[in-house]
């Protein structure tokens, strides 16, 4: 609820802003000014608030807290009124518009604020009315530089309402009431908004983590059993006895399967002994991709149980702090379009890890310079040119063995290598880089590097490239 007329001459009558000294101005949001002013006996704030529901001028305990930058009006009251004198005010024919009159070095200025709810507004004029700007430019209503300020017609209380002063406790000043009320109305409406922002963020992050869920619980359905690969290279190396060269099928007795004969495709090309080889490897590579799918899915089951908690509390704190607290913690949507625009090189996921890759010197370079911080893991092939790779680590938590293996395995994929299939890496944290002196674009010497022997894992490569797959 705004201020009518007569609360707003209650607020003029308790503060006597005459002969005050404007020292400084500040606009900490698109709807309020802020006034420190001086007068014998110390200094004080004066908030005039423009927000439709909430229009008001009155002394404040609150500091102007800063959201924005430094708007042109304010910038104009800096330059015009700041070191200057309040010489008169006024509320006009208890129309809820206020004349300010301010003096400084002999050079007059005219505030004309108006409160009402739908149409608030501060105009700066001269001495002639003429307007110097205004903190909402309204060119339907004339209230743009150059224009020329005047006061609507005086229509008396035609509705015949009679306007009172809210009840307050009497033994405090009208000016600290009206001050205490609207920090509580603003505090609600920031829990509000608090609260709204942060449901958002949760509901999202919820929705996104239910989605990659079910991706992944299609993939680990996928690798299928597993076992029969072991179990059909035992099967091989039982019967090589009766195995030949250059064979399509082996029939065998199943031990596995109550001693039911079954066909064992083979590769006419290979012996017995490597299609029994090429089944235990096709059994390793299943069930590697399988435990890092399941650790996957208990790590984002584990997330979205966190989260709904999460939203539990969301939906039913007040606590200001603990809601920006939820907000700020919740995982983040990842835009991979923006992502790919804004970073150079390739970006791609792991797990909760983010893996950037740069495929020439240049992007190494600005990589390096913008876009990675000291305990990031810097990865790069030894003996081959090849791009820099990077893990953007997590705060507390050391990179696990598997991620280190997926940047590795694109190190290695980035590289003059990857034609050999293998490649001896090393890594280190980007803090114990050093740029070689007078060196190419990019070049940096590591220090307390370690080693790490990588062989190509085209399943793994296809896995980090084709998360959705």
């Amino acid at each position: 609820m705004s201020l009518n007329c007569v609360e707003i001459d209650k607020i003029l009558e308790e503060i006597s802003l005459e002969g005050c000294h404007i020292q400084k101005i500040k606009q900490p949001d698109f709807h309020s000014l802020f006034l420190e002013l001086y007068r014998p006996g110390g200094r004080f704030n004066l908030i005039i608030d423009l927000a439709p529901g909430k229009t008001r001028i009155h002394t404040t305990a609150n500091s102007a807290v800063s959201e924005i930058k430094l708007q042109r009006f304010a910038q104009l009251m800096r330059a015009r009124i700041k070191g200057g004198k309040i010489t008169g005010i006024q509320q006009i024919n208890q129309d809820r518009i206020i004349k300010i009159e301010i003096s400084r070095s002999g050079e007059p200025t005219v505030l004309w604020v108006r409160l009402w709810s739908g149409a608030a507004n501060i105009i700066a004029c001269d001495s002639e009315q003429k307007i110097l700007d205004a903190f909402y430019r309204r060119p339907g209503r004339g209230e743009t530089s150059g224009g020329v300020f005047t006061l609507p017609e005086n229509k008396g209380n035609s509705s015949g309402r009679v306007f009172e002063i809210r009840d307050y406790n009497s033994s405090e000043s009208f000016n600290s009431f009206i001050d205490e009320y609207y920090s509580h109305v603003e505090e609600d409406e920031n829990i509000d908004r608090l609260r709204d922002r942060a449901v958002k963020i949760i509901t999202t992050a919820i929705n996104r983590i239910e989605s990659t869920l079910k991706n992944l619980e299609r993939k680990a359905s996928e690798y299928g059993p597993y076992e029969e690969y072991k179990e059909t290279g035992d099967l091989i190396m039982s019967n090589l006895h009766i195995a030949q060269k250059g064979a399509i099928w082996l029939k065998v007795v199943n031990f596995y399967r109550d001693n039911t004969e079954t066909d064992i495709e083979l590769d006419p090309r290979l012996t017995p002994e490597k299609n029994a080889e090429k089944y235990y490897t096709m059994y390793r590579k299943a069930k590697s991709g399988i435990d890092i799918v399941n650790e996957d899915i208990e790590n984002h089951r584990l997330q979205l149980k966190n989260l709904r908690a999460d939203l539990l509390i969301t939906e039913t704190t007040d606590d200001a702090s603990l809601l920006k607290k939820i907000s700020e913690s919740a995982p983040k949507q990842q835009q991979k379009t923006k992502e790919k625009e804004s970073t150079p090189g390739l970006s791609f996921r792991s797990g909760m890890y983010r893996i950037l890759v740069g495929r020439s010197a240049t992007e190494n370079d600005q990589l390096l310079r913008k876009y990675v911080r000291g305990n990031d893991m810097w990865l790069h092939t030894r003996d081959y040119p090849g791009g820099y790779v990077f893990i953007k680590t997590l705060p507390g938590k050391s990179v696990p063995l598997d991620i280190l293996l997926d940047a590795g395995n694109l190190a290695l994929f980035y590289s003059k290598a990857r034609n050999s299939g293998k490649a001896e890496l090393y890594y280190t944290q980007v803090k114990y880089l050093r740029r070689a002196k007078d060196g190419k674009t990019g070049l940096v010497l590591p220090t307390q590097e370690k080693n790490l022997s990588v062989v190509l894992d085209p399943r793994r490569i296809d896995r980090i490239m084709n998360p959705d797959n």
